[in-house]
């Protein structure tokens, strides 16, 4: 069953199908794209970066960083375009998030696994002195 949402471009109510937007903010984000398409497809401005398009097309870097996470800009043929990470906000031109910001998860998980390792082996070091109990009695027998 389809969502009803509030357009996050517009505010406007609209049920959520394929698209994050409303019909008309589609159609503008559309236009808009077409506009930054049209500027960086002339090779006078392959050489472009975000503010200069941004400037030049009057469509917002938000929209156009959001053209090249789509995939409907290619980064290959405009080496001065990059878009942000997402969790630092640097600079990068593949993927979602910086090789430092990468580096910082890996380093994360393993230095949680370490810590799984151990406390699983404290726990299994305190069970070893903890041994049941016997009585006197039953060592006698």
């Amino acid at each position: 069953m389809a969502d009803i949402l509030n357009c996050p471009r517009c505010n406007k109510i609209f049920v959520k199908n394929l698209r994050d937007v409303c019909t008309d903010c589609y159609k503008k984000e559309e236009e808009d794209y077409q506009t930054v398409h049209q500027f960086v497809r002339k090779k006078d401005n392959r050489m472009a970066s975000i503010i200069e398009v941004e400037e030049a097309t009057g469509v917002d870097k938000l929209y156009i960083y959001k053209f090249i996470r789509q995939g409907r800009i290619h980064l290959a043929s405009f080496p001065n375009l990059a878009y942000p990470c997402e969790s630092c906000g640097k600079m990068i031109r593949e993927g979602r998030i910086c090789s430092s910001c990468k580096e910082n998860i890996t380093t994360g998980v393993a230095r949680s696994e370490r810590e799984k390792d151990f406390q699983a082996r404290k726990r299994a070091d305190e069970n070893k002195k903890f041994t049941t109990y016997h009585s006197l009695k039953d060592r006698l027998k």
